[in-house]
């Protein structure tokens, strides 16, 4: 079996030759948030935008039916492709995405559009300012956010703040974009894509705290943008544990940080 990323595993369906953005939307067990359109409110949003775009659809080895249902909807959206993957988490999803994208700035979101990609625009114009990192923050109103998600969002940030990215407010909002040179760099760096492991169910870790980490450390300017975000995912086949979650998360940023100590990053220096 190809590896995640290999040029071998096949796209499904073209993309825009040089686009200028590559939207990466990780896939796992996503069928009820495909039933309810979210391709579909993708597309009409890009569609109306005067850059050239792609969207690649980084299937994470779905398990129901998400893989044929994204396969049925690209056929009718253009510059839309299903990207198939064995399982190994978000993170893999991620970069296994990155690597078939074309596009300049590559970004990736959610697939249950928590925040909506039309909030792309509130990003993009920070690269005209010399930005190398544009992530969206969610800010204090959260809709649909339950109150222990909001006390156990405060503990972490406050957490991983004394540890590390103390300029950064929101680390985990599931919508980031960088320059595609800047993402091809840092990707193959982190723990999650070093030490790939048997993954069984949804897995989704701190990533984007070492990743984050690893772009301040090599000087790339990082801008945080205020975004909308309401929870929208109605997806039931992930096997979410919001303790299990919390628990790997806090573990990765402890990671990181003994990282560090140890040197492993000065020895892995760019």
């Amino acid at each position: 079996m190809p590896s995640v990323g290999d040029p071998q595993m096949s796209r499904e369906r073209g993309t825009m030759a040089d686009p200028y953005v590559s939207v990466v939307v990780p896939c796992y067990n996503e069928v009820e948030n495909l039933q309810r359109g979210v391709l579909q409110e993708m597309h009409a949003y890009l569609s109306r935008q005067p850059w050239s775009y792609e969207v690649i659809i980084s299937d994470d080895g779905s398990t129901d039916d998400s893989r044929e249902l994204v396969r049925q909807a690209v056929a009718d959206l253009a510059h839309f492709c299903l990207q198939p993957n064995p399982h190994q988490g978000k993170p893999g999803a991620v970069w296994a995405g990155i690597q078939a994208a074309q596009g300049e700035i590559v970004l990736f979101t959610d697939m249950d559009q928590s925040t909506p990609i039309d909030q792309l625009n509130r990003l993009l114009p920070a690269y005209a300012s010399g930005f190398d990192v544009v992530i969206g923050s969610r800010g204090a109103q959260r809709a649909n956010f339950g109150w222990y998600r909001r006390l156990g969002s405060a503990i972490f940030r406050t957490f991983r703040r004394l540890l590390m990215l103390r300029h950064i407010s929101d680390t985990q909002c599931g919508f980031k974009s960088m320059r595609r040179s800047v993402a091809l760099e840092l990707f193959p760096r982190l723990d999650a894509i070093q030490q790939a492991e048997d993954v069984k169910g949804w897995k989704v870790t701190a990533f984007d705290v070492e990743l984050l980490y690893l772009a301040e450390r090599a000087g790339h300017q990082i801008a945080e943008v205020t975004v909308a975000w309401a929870n929208r995912d109605v997806a039931t086949g992930k096997g979410k544990s919001y303790l299990r979650e919390s628990k790997e998360m806090l573990e990765q940023i402890c990671r990181v940080k003994w990282n560090e100590i140890r040197g492993r990053y000065d020895q892995d220096a760019i």
